[in-house]
């Protein structure tokens, strides 16, 4: 029966950082203290879970059980010390840096944050009806007061603007292929976490819904007289259970939550490398002659390659999928096929998809060990997956989990495939009837859709790793939830191609990374629609080639497929671009590391580095690989220069021409064909490789870029290395490069140190300083053995010894 009033609340329990509430009409409330800086609230009307366990939460851990972690279990978190008062009409909960009130009546939540001694409001509760306590049906929601200077970034890959004040999103993995960059909603991913950014007052914070229903998030589109300004999250089903992130920055907010949800998985160097794929060659009759050639056309153009998304062609019989399933007309020997890649350096990473069609060789296999969501007589429940009827496996049965990983391994890893590309598995049960076995204890499935994408991507990654122990496992995955950090790298699925889609695919990788998952791409040049012309290909692959995930994927209207080679004019363009991709892939790996080791995005917007700009808050198309290197991506048709806006709180050179700007203005770069605008930050020093390479001849030689302070000062980084691929770092099998300069008026000063497997070697190591730098420069450890000014750099050579 719905209320007529608020439910009035007591405390009725204060143990170990867990807090409960009890109201009228038997709703309880859960209050953990569980970080200075972090405070969850579960509201439960009715005073019982409905999805006792969760998949998202793993604070600093690298993964959850398969059956998931129950919401109570508070291990991982330091748990701090508090304070509790209590009056007749609020409690109040402080930390350190945290201070919750909380009003009796109705239980709404009032947020402030200290800093620089100062407690000050940043978020309350909706005074009006702000949790469900029975005043409607049976959903979930949070209504919270909405102020116009608030801004809002986050909810993974969203469509359209950085900043989602104003808009209303559908979190509900669906398959949109083609979708408008600029509008579709909703897309593949479930990253129920956005940022505040509270313009006046620079202060942040994130919000974080643990669930894995469908949900809404309204940021200010709707209106109510009745309400005021507010904005709410509604989901269809599951429990409201949140979690507040306070931080200084909107920086420290990602890093908390993507500590919160697990630690990114440290994937192997030869993922950051290029990576082919095309529908149209596995779709060929001839499919394995058209792989051969894709090899043959890398040789030919010298195009350096690690990896080659093996498309579902692969399995088909006509236009029908079959997962697991080799059709052997088109790869009569599949391991000699991938014996023949791995001789030349390039990996692949098979396509799989989590439903069988009902003509699917092993379909009665499955429906006869009980492998599938079901419908309530235990038939299989039949739904549409492209243009055929199948049934989806379920990975809440332990049956199902274990027969896919046997299919992972023997049908892909026994024959030498060395990665899985997880598509396809947005899990589209619209029933509300079908049933999930849910590990012994059966739900409706569309209560969790996404829960079956996490199990099979963590399915999938324990068959490689129990396949190949010594090595680290390298997966893909289109769809997904929080948490899928942990498991794979993943990409924005199967956009259009337009110079739309290029500008705010920019915008969606960003939004993603700042929901904790920045180890991203996009498919470049666009994956479906008319094929690119040669300049917005080339635009994208200047862009594609700072992306951690660099992978050109098409599956063009007229058959074509989006190659390096596709357009002669421009081939050694495109050729140097991945040239010049490899020569970063040092740097890109320690980003990695970095993500992994320290939660730090390794791609961000300009405002996540420079909150005290507020044109890094205007709508851009700006992108900063990690903290060091700004890149000004062409966008539009026909432009030769770009106006950038260069952050204020930096100054910055242009990385090719080494010329020097000062931050907090707008300047006119070039942009010419042949190499996108692209900022290095003053201070920073960046490792490359600076090997002469060559494809399928594999090389190395480690150098850094130095950009150093034009006056006095002192810059150092240490950087880490080790074999790429191994599990050997876990037992200290890696070893790091320091790297210090010291500068002045006059002279600079450098120190380059190395330990473990980060030796320098006998020949020495090139430092790259800007051309224009004219100052005396000294080795405090080593010697200078070359010093030379070439039309790019200033190149100096340090060895060890003394000369």
């Amino acid at each position: 029966m719905p209320l007529s009033r608020n439910p009035f609340f007591s405390l009725v329990s204060d143990e170990g950082n867990h807090l409960v509430f009890s109201g009228d009409a038997a709703h309880v409330v859960h209050v953990f203290i569980l970080e200075e800086y972090l405070i969850r609230v579960m509201p439960l009307p009715g005073g019982q879970r409905r999805f006792p366990r969760t998949w998202a939460i793993a604070p600093g851990q690298e993964d959850v059980p398969a059956e998931g972690r129950d919401r109570l279990d508070l291990a991982g978190f330091s748990l701090p010390r508090y304070e509790l008062e209590e009056s007749a009409g609020e409690f109040v909960i402080s930390t350190e840096r945290l201070r919750l009130t909380i009003a009796r009546d109705g239980f709404q939540c009032r947020w402030e944050t200290r800093a620089g001694g100062k407690w000050q409001q940043v978020a309350r509760d909706r005074p009006t009806q702000s949790y469900n306590f029975g005043w409607w049906d049976d959903k979930v929601y949070h209504y919270l007061e909405r102020e116009p200077d608030e801004m809002y970034f986050g909810l993974g890959e969203r469509a359209g603007d950085a900043n989602r004040s104003g808009q209303s999103y559908r979190l509900c993995n669906v398959d949109p292929m083609g979708y408008s960059a600029r509008t579709t909603d909703p897309l593949y991913k479930h990253i129920p976490f956005y940022l505040t950014w509270k313009k006046n007052s620079k202060r942040s914070f994130g919000l974080f819904y643990d669930t894995l229903s469908d949900c809404t998030f309204d940021m200010g589109k709707e209106m109510d007289n009745y309400h005021g300004l507010y904005r709410y999250f509604k989901a269809d089903h599951g429990d409201l259970d949140y979690y507040f992130i306070g931080g200084d920055s909107l920086a420290e907010v990602t890093r908390r939550f993507t500590w919160l949800t697990g630690r990114p998985a440290f994937t192997p160097k030869w993922g950051l490398g290029y990576s082919g794929s095309t529908m149209s060659y596995t779709d060929a009759p001839d499919a394995q002659q058209r792989m051969d050639e894709f090899i043959g056309a890398c040789r030919r153009n010298d195009i350096l390659c690690d990896s080659f998304h093996l498309s579902s062609g692969y399995t088909s019989i006509g236009p029908k999928r079959y997962v697991f399933n080799w059709n052997r007309e088109k790869f009569p020997d599949p391991a000699g096929f991938a014996r023949g890649y791995l001789e030349n350096g390039v990996k692949l990473c098979a396509n799989i998809k989590p439903c069988l069609l009902r003509d699917h060789p092993r379909f009665a296999e499955a429906e006869a060990a009980g492998l599938f969501i079901r419908n309530a007589d235990g038939s299989p429940a039949l739904v549409q997956f492209w243009d055929e009827i199948g049934a989806y496996l379920d990975f809440t049965n332990p049956a199902t989990y274990a027969w896919w990983k046997a299919r992972v391994t023997d049908a892909l890893l026994d024959y030498g495939i060395a990665s899985t590309w997880n598509d396809n598995n947005e899990f589209e049960v619209w029933s509300d009837e079908p049933l999930a076995d849910g590990f012994g204890q059966p739900r409706r499935a569309c209560e969790a859709r996404p829960l079956h994408t996490l199990l099979m991507i963590k399915a999938s990654r324990e068959a490689q790793t129990e396949h190949a122990p010594d090595k680290r496992p390298y997966l893909i995955s289109r769809s997904g939830a929080a948490g899928m950090q942990r498991y794979v790298q993943t990409w924005s699925g199967d956009n259009h191609t337009s110079w739309e889609t290029l500008r705010y695919n920019i915008r969606m990788g960003l939004g993603l990374a700042m929901s904790g998952i920045s180890n991203t791409g996009h498919d470049i040049g666009g994956f479906a629609g008319p094929a690119p012309e040669p300049e917005l290909f080339l635009r994208w692959v200047q862009h594609g080639v700072f992306l951690p995930r660099f992978s050109i994927h098409s599956w063009n209207d007229d058959g074509t497929a989006n190659a390096p080679w596709m357009y002669p004019e421009i081939t050694p363009c495109v050729r140097d671009l991945i040239r010049f991709r490899y020569r970063l892939i040092p740097y890109l790996y320690d980003l990695l590391w970095r993500y992994h080791d320290r939660f730090e995005p390794m791609i961000r917007p300009t405002f996540h580095d420079f909150p005290d700009d507020p044109r890094c808050f205007e709508e851009n198309d700006d992108m900063l690989v990690g903290g060091k290197l700004l890149l000004a991506s062409v966008v539009e048709p026909g432009q030769r220069a770009r106006p950038v806006h260069l952050p204020l709180g930096a100054n910055w050179y242009d990385y090719w021409s080494g010329d020097h700007f000062t931050g907090g203005r707008e300047i006119l770069l070039p942009a010419p064909w042949d190499r996108p605008p692209l900022l290095a930050r003053e201070g920073s020093i960046i490792p490359l490789d600076l090997a002469e390479r060559h494809f399928a001849q594999p090389a190395d030689e480690r150098g850094f870029a130095v950009f150093p302070p034009r006056g006095e000062g002192v810059v150092e980084d240490v950087f880490f290395e080790d074999d790429g691929h191994s599990m050997a770092y876990l037992d200290g099998g890696y070893g790091k490069w320091r790297v210090r300069v010291a500068t002045g008026a006059n002279e600079i000063r450098v120190e380059l140190d190395s330990s473990g497997r980060a030796a320098i070697p006998a020949s020495g190591v090139t430092l790259l300083f800007p051309r224009q730098e004219v100052r005396p420069i000294h080795a405090v450890s080593g010697r200078i053995t070359g010093d030379v000014v070439t039309a790019e750099w200033r190149e100096l050579r340090l060895a060890n010894g003394r000369g």
